[in-house]
C-alpha cells in the first residue's frame, strides 16, 4: 500500500503512521526499519529498562519528569507507551520524539543503524539527505571527527600525542575516545568537508566553521580535540584543548557553540562509553574534565562522565536518572569528584542544591593533595583511582564539614558562629528524615551538647519560623512523653493522634481491623512488632491489645475492648480503644480477608521502608574497601529487603489505597 495515497476515507492513526513527506521512502523499507530495529534496544540506549511482567519492560519516561517508572515497552509488539504523559508509538515514533527528528530523518537514522539502503520514490536507491537536516549535521560531525583523528597521526600533531602520552594514555585509549587534532591553517577542515559534499551553510549551522575576515574558517586550530557524543552515540560537538603558548586564544578549553544538535546542558562527555555500565551498576561518577574521564575508564571506573563547557545541572541529572532507573524504589548513586581546593568546595556547595532534585544518593570524592583523577592515576596508579571512588562520602556531609573547617570549634564563640552559618544549610535538605539526621550530626561535629536544640533550630528554619532560644525545655518535655509511651506505659497522658494524618492512616486502619474483625486480622496482626507503629498512642493500643491475648484470644466485640482496656494505664489509650472499635473501616464494601490483608501489608511495608532507610544509613558510613565483607553482607540484606518491600507494596495495592 502506498502511504502517499492517503485519502480522507482512510483516517490516519496518530501513533502508527507511515507518512513520509511526499511519500519518498518505499513502504517495504519502512516495514524493515520497524521490524529489524528492536524497540527495547533502541529505547535502552536512552533509558534503563527492567522487567515489568507480561513480557513488558519499564523505566523512567524520557519525555517528562517522574520519580516512579510509568514508561512501558513491549518488545513483542514493537511499541512503547507512557502511562504518565501519554506518549506512545513504535520505534520510529520514539526516535522522532527523543531526537526531535522528522519522520524521514528518523527512518533514515534507523536504516543507517541496520545497514539498510533505502529506496526512494522516483527510482534509485541513493540515500539523498535534505540539506541542513539533523542527520546532515550529524554526518558533517562524523566526517570532521574522522578528519581530526587522521590528523592526530601526522608530524604536526606531535604536541597533541605528547600531551596524551604524558598523562598516561596509549593509542588504544585515544582511539576509544576518538581523540583528534585540529591542524594549523585557517580552513583545512572546512575545505575537506566542502569537498565531501557538504554546503557552507551546513557547516555554519553545525558550528564546525565560522565567518572569518576573508571568508569561512575552521572553528578550531592547533588544538587537541575530543568528540562529544549524544546518548545515541552520534558526534554532535567537540572540545578542544590549548597546546601552544603562542595560541592567540588564551582559554585552555574551547567547546562547540550551541547548535541545532548540540545542547551543552544535555550532553555529557563519555556517556556513550559509560551508559551501559551506569545502567547496570546504578552508579555514575561525575568528573570535571575530558582527561579525568579517560583516566577513570582506564583505571577501571567505567561509569565516569564529564560536562562539556557548563556546570552540572538539572538536565544532566534527568538524563542520568533515566539511565540509572533512579526512582523511589531503587535509588542510584551519583558520585561527584572535585579538586580539593577552594574552587572544588564551592562546586560542592553549589551541587548541594542540585542534589535536592535527585532521588539518588549523592556522594563526593576528593583526591589527596588537590589532585584530579588524571593526576592521581599518574602519581599513584589505577588502584588509587578506584579507591578514591570507594571512599566517597555523602555530599551533604562534605558541604557541611567544608563550612565548619573555617571555625574554631574548641571555643563556645566558634561553635555558636558555626551553628549560625550551617543551620540554614542543613535546613535546605528537603527530605525530613535526612534533615533531622544531619541536624543531629551537626551537633556532634560542632561539639554542641544539646542535640535537641540544634534539631529544633533546623526544623524551625526549614519551616520559615524564627529560631527560639527558650524552647529547649518544651522540646525535652515532648521527647520525654514520647519516650515514656515506648517505655512501660505508665507515663502521663499521651497526646491523641490526628485521625486525618495520612502518614498514620494505615496504622489506624489496622488497629480498627484487629478490634472489629479479629478473626480476619488473625495471627499476622499479633506478629506485628511495636516498631510497626510510630505514634506513642497507637503503640499503647497495640500493646494493650496483645496483653489481652491479641486476636487469637477468642474474644471479640465489647469483651475484647474491655480486656484490652484493663491493660491500658493511659486514659488516651482507653479512649482510643473504644473509638477505634466503632469507627468504620475504609473498605469500599464490607471488610473481607483481602482488605484486611492489604492493610496489614501497608503497615509492614512502612516498617520495612524504615528498616531499609536505616540499612542504607549504615552502608553510607561503611567503606566498601576497609569493611568489604560487612559491606557486602549489608548490601545483600538491602537487596532482600527491597524485594520484600516490593512484594508488600503490591499486596497492599490489592485492596488498600
Amino acid at each position: 500500500m502506498d502511504p502517499s495515497a492517503d485519502t480522507p476515507a482512510r483516517p490516519r492513526n496518530p501513533v502508527f503512521y507511515s507518512e513520509r513527506v511526499a511519500g519518498r521512502i518505499r513502504e517495504s523499507d519502512i516495514a524493515q526499519v520497524r521490524e529489524r530495529n528492536r524497540i527495547d534496544e533502541i529505547v535502552g540506549e536512552y533509558v534503563a529498562l527492567r522487567r515489568a511482567g507480561g513480557g513488558a519492560l519499564k523505566g523512567l519516561c524520557p519525555f517528562h519528569e517522574e520519580k516512579t517508572p510509568s514508561f512501558n515497552v513491549r518488545p513483542t509488539h514493537g511499541t512503547f507507551h507512557c502511562f504518565g504523559c501519554g506518549e506512545g508509538g513504535d520505534v520510529i515514533k520514539f526516535v522522532m520524539q527523543i531526537e526531535h527528528l522528522g519522520f524521514v530523518e528518523a527512518v533514515e537514522r534507523l536504516a543507517d543503524r541496520i545497514g539498510l539502503q533505502l529506496t526512494y520514490e522516483g527510482g534509485g536507491s541513493s540515500v539523498r539527505r535534505d540539506r541542513g537536516t539533523r542527520l546532515r549535521l550529524v554526518e558533517a560531525h562524523k566526517a570532521a571527527q574522522a578528519f581530526y583523528a587522521e590528523q592526530l597521526t601526522t608530524p604536526e600533531a606531535e604536541a597533541a600525542r605528547a600531551f596524551l602520552t604524558e598523562r598516561g594514555f596509549d593509542q588504544s585509549t585515544w582511539t576509544k575516545f576518538g581523540c583528534g587534532y585540529a591542524p594549523a591553517g585557517w580552513d583545512r577542515l572546512t575545505k575537506h568537508l566542502l569537498r565531501s559534499g557538504f554546503e557552507l551553510s551546513e557547516l555554519y549551522r553545525a558550528q564546525l566553521s565560522k565567518e572569518g575576515r576573508r571568508g569561512p574558517i575552521d572553528r578550531f586550530h592547533r588544538r587537541l580535540v575530543w568528540p562529544i557524543k549524544d546518548r545515541g552515540g552520534d558526534v554532535v560537538g567537540f572540545g578542544a584543548r590549548r597546546l601552544f603558548d603562542d595560541d592567540p586564544i588564551q582559554a585552555k578549553y574551547l567547546n562547540t557553540s550551541e547548535s541545532p544538535i548540540y545542547k551543552k546542558s544535555q550532553v555529557l562527555f563519555g556517556l556513550d562509553q559509560a551508559k551501559r555500565e551506569i545502567a547496570r551498576r546504578h552508579q555514575v561518577v561525575v568528573v570535571e574534565g575530558y582527561t579525568d574521564v579517560m583516566a577513570m575508564h582506564a583505571a577501571g571506573v567505567p561509569t565516569a562522565v564529564a560536562t562539556s563547557g557548563t556546570a552540572f545541572g538539572e538536565d544532566h541529572m534527568r538524563v542520568l536518572r533515566q539511565l540509572m532507573m533512579d526512582d523511589d524504589a531503587f535509588r542510584g548513586e551519583v558520585i561527584f569528584t572535585f579538586d580539593g581546593d577552594e574552587a572544588g568546595q564551592k562546586a560542592a556547595l553549589k551541587a548541594f542544591e542540585g542534589d535536592q532534585t535527585f532521588a539518588g544518593q549523592t556522594y563526593i570524592a576528593i583526591a589527596p593533595d588537590g589532585m584530579d583523577p588524571c593526576e592521581l592515576r599518574l602519581a599513584k596508579g589505577d588502584a588509587a583511582v578506584r579507591d578514591l571512588v570507594a571512599r566517597r562520602i555523602p555530599l551533604f556531609e562534605f558541604a557541611i564539614k567544608s563550612l565548619l573547617a573555617s571555625y574554631d570549634l574548641d571555643s563556645v564563640d566558634g561553635q555558636v558562629a558555626a551553628l549560625q552559618r550551617t543551620v540554614p544549610l542543613v535546613a535546605q535538605i528537603k527530605d525530613r528524615a535526612k534533615r533531622d539526621g544531619y541536624a543531629t550530626k551537626l551537633a556532634w561535629w560542632v561539639g554542641w551538647q544539646d542535640e535537641a536544640m540544634v534539631v529544633r533550630r533546623v526544623r524551625e528554619t526549614a519551616d520559615g519560623a524564627p529560631a527560639r532560644t527558650n524552647g529547649t525545655r518544651r522540646s525535652s518535655a515532648r521527647a520525654g512523653r514520647a519516650g515514656g509511651a515506648r517505655g512501660n506505659g505508665t507515663g502521663g497522658q499521651l497526646e491523641r493522634p490526628d485521625p486525618r494524618n495520612p502518614d498514620l492512616r494505615a496504622q489506624r486502619e489496622v488497629l480498627k481491623a484487629a478490634l472489629q474483625e479479629p478473626a480476619l486480622a488473625g495471627p499476622e496482626y499479633d506478629a506485628l512488632p511495636e516498631d510497626a507503629f510510630t505514634h506513642p498512642a497507637y503503640v499503647g493500643v497495640h500493646r494493650a491489645l496483645l496483653a489481652a491475648g491479641g486476636t487469637g484470644s477468642g474474644l471479640s466485640g465489647s469483651a475484647l475492648i474491655e480486656a484490652a482496656s484493663a491493660h491500658a494505664s493511659d486514659r488516651t489509650v482507653v479512649s482510643l480503644l473504644s473509638e477505634l472499635a466503632v469507627e468504620p473501616l475504609q473498605a469500599k464494601d464490607d471488610a473481607d480477608v483481602r482488605y484486611v490483608s492489604s492493610v496489614l501489608a501497608a503497615v509492614q511495608e512502612n516498617l520495612v521502608g524504615r528498616q531499609i532507610g536505616e540499612l542504607k544509613s549504615r552502608l553510607q558510613r561503611l567503606s566498601p574497601v576497609d569493611a568489604a565483607e560487612e559491606y557486602r553482607a549489608l548490601f545483600g540484606d538491602l537487596v532482600a529487603l527491597e524485594q520484600y518491600r516490593k512484594a508488600l507494596r503490591e499486596q497492599a495495592m490489592g485492596g488498600w489505597g
